[in-house]
């Protein structure tokens, strides 16, 4: 009913999956001048619009985040329009979400983390696994199955609002490392000053530095706060050293195409 008078967002934070993203999106909302989603008691970090909810409709989205006059209220206090945010990780990774964001927020800033992706597909398995949505008992498995789970989903029935692939969302452990893959739209439309790649590694390393990056880029005030991980999963065993030098083969030519087109290198 007030979806009228409420916001779009600013920014969000595209990617990866376990590269961060959660992380960045609690840290961001701590910031004095960045609000949270609506109602804000919620805590949560996207609505999945622009990858689940699209059918849904823009009134529906606008819902999730504050009117322009509570906006507008904090900036006549503190001098500053506040910002306003979301994350998910499957909006980099689907492939009609880059064009349903370019028609929706065609001034947002845009925010990817990209994690090495042998370790990114790992984390993302013994992930899947603590929150129920696996069942294969061992990653091999997992990786073993996904062409065959993901057999048919093609970019012309993702971009079908009504249309969801339970596996492309929950199983394609491999497929969300090919970066370039899934950047290239992403990099088609937004220019550097509209679009932040960094590298999670660094983000892990020097949180502090990597976020005050990612303010700097959003326009905020620098600021110094307690930044704490979000969403870690521990405990899990490692990785075969045979798994881990088979993946590491696997994706050598997508990273190396991934830095070319970047012209950057990441430590991978």
């Amino acid at each position: 009913m007030t979806a009228s008078a409420r916001v779009l967002p600013d920014f969000l934070i595209i990617g990866c999956k376990k590269g961060g993203t959660t992380s960045v999106m609690n840290w961001l909302v701590e910031h004095p001048d960045v609000v949270r989603m609506y109602p804000p008691f919620q805590r949560r970090k996207s609505p999945h619009y622009f990858d689940i909810n699209y059918a849904r409709g823009q009134a529906w989205y606008r819902a999730h985040f504050p009117t322009r006059t509570n906006l507008a209220l904090r900036e006549r206090r503190t001098g500053r329009r506040p910002l306003v945010g979301e994350a998910s990780p499957y909006y980099m990774f689907h492939p009609a979400a880059p064009e349903r964001v370019g028609e929706t927020l065609p001034g947002v800033r845009l925010i990817a983390l990209l994690r090495e992706p042998v370790s990114r597909a790992y984390s993302n398995y013994w992930d899947r696994v603590a929150t129920g949505h696996e069942e294969l008992p061992t990653f091999e498995a997992a990786i073993d199955a996904e062409e065959e789970r993901l057999r048919g989903v093609t970019p012309d029935l993702m971009r079908d609002p009504g249309y969801y692939s339970y596996d492309h969302d929950h199983h394609a452990y491999l497929a969300r490392g090919r970066y370039l893959e899934h950047l290239e739209p992403w990099l088609r439309r937004y220019g550097d000053g509209e679009l932040l790649v960094l590298a999670a590694e660094d983000l892990f390393r020097e949180p502090q530095e990597t976020f005050e990056t990612i303010q700097r880029f959003l326009g905020l005030p620098v600021r110094q706060l307690t930044l704490r991980p979000r969403n870690e999963r521990r405990g899990y065993p490692p990785i075969s050293s045979e798994t881990k030098a088979r993946l590491r083969d696997y994706y050598e030519p997508f990273n190396l195409a991934l830095f070319d087109a970047l012209d950057r290198k990441f430590d991978w």
